[in-house]
């Protein structure tokens, strides 16, 4: 089933970017875009942190969002293309008509067998990763915007794990009511926690609705109810949100998660435009961050990748590679 043409509500030239950036635009709202870590796991044997921690296979994991232009932030350090980029302005919190969960589904496992008919010719591919990439396993819904403003996410999750998915849903936060109603839990929620308090949140998220900071507690405040493993990602920029730690950790307390990804920014895409080289946080910085960390919330260091510059601590008696779908 193929989504319905593109509704001429947003920017051409917007729309001719993201192509040149190789996503792939689904219908009215969603896309889907190659991670690197997909190239270098068929090509290299490289694998991204996410094999590393959790099992999940890189060649086999698809990316995509069904919100592409649509977010309750504009955080400094996204790298997706925000209101205001290229001189292109749109509405970020009105989405346009809807495509059904299926019909998204569907166009993104069409646009992921596009990305790897690409590789067919590539000299150092390997072929059992291949074979095994034209049926993905996982699903992050983190590419970019805020997927909970797509009001059927259960729907999306629930299709995605009937069609024997695992589901990483990522989300900011400030949406609490929609993870309440979820009816459909993913495999592992996360919540982005990029700022210690309210004063550094306006200035590094950034939020577009009144009371974010207050919506986000009352998330963080949810997590702990859920049944699914959970994460708290804490996308960390030099000189922005890497202090407080006191602060840090009464959110965690509140939140009680699974795991702590602890992360440094990187400098790529629309974040090019609003931070520098330079506000990337080396390896160690984020390790001394995350030590910090557990000596303040009792989380321990479990795992990190030096590539991705991330850490991950858990304070739980879990196989972080343990993946119940």
């Amino acid at each position: 089933m193929e989504c319905a043409v593109l509704e001429q509500t947003i920017p051409e030239p917007l729309k001719q970017t993201l192509k040149k950036q190789k996503y792939h635009l689904i219908g009215n709202h969603s896309a889907v875009k190659r991670c690197k870590w997909l190239y270098e796991s068929i090509v290299n044997n490289r694998v991204c942190y996410k094999e590393k921690f959790y099992g999940i296979k890189s060649h086999q994991c698809l990316q995509m969002t069904p919100s592409l232009y649509y977010c309750t932030q504009q955080c400094l350090f996204c790298w997706r293309a925000q209101s205001g980029d290229l001189q292109v302005t749109w509405n970020e919190m009105k989405l346009p008509t809807l495509n059904q969960p299926e019909e998204i589904i569907n166009a993104s496992i069409k646009a992921q067998e596009k990305i790897l008919s690409g590789y067919k010719g590539h000299p150092r591919v390997n072929w059992r990763k291949l074979t095994e990439a034209q049926q993905p396993k996982n699903v992050a819904i983190s590419l970019t915007g805020e997927p909970t403003l797509y009001p059927d996410i259960s729907e999306l999750i629930r299709l995605y794990r009937q069609k024997d998915f695992t589901v990483f849903l990522v989300t900011n936060g400030t949406l609490p009511e929609k993870l309440a109603n979820l009816t459909q839990e993913p495999t592992q929620l996360y919540i982005s926690l990029c700022a210690p308090n309210e004063q550094s949140y306006k200035k590094i998220c950034r939020p577009l609705i009144p009371k974010a900071w207050e919506y986000l507690n009352e998330s963080l405040e949810q997590l702990q109810s859920f049944k699914c493993r959970t994460a708290l990602r804490m996308t960390l920029v030099k000189n922005h949100n890497m202090n407080n730690i006191d602060q840090y950790a009464k959110l965690i307390e509140k939140a009680n998660p699974t795991f702590i990804e602890a992360k440094a920014y990187m400098h790529i895409g629309f974040s090019n435009l609003r931070l520098g080289f330079d506000d990337m946080p080396k390896l160690a910085e984020i390790k001394t961050f995350a030590e910090e960390l557990s000596e303040k919330t009792g989380y321990n260091i479990i795992d990190e990748s030096v590539d991705s510059r991330v850490v991950l601590l858990s304070h739980k008696n879990v196989n972080s590679k343990n993946i119940q779908k």
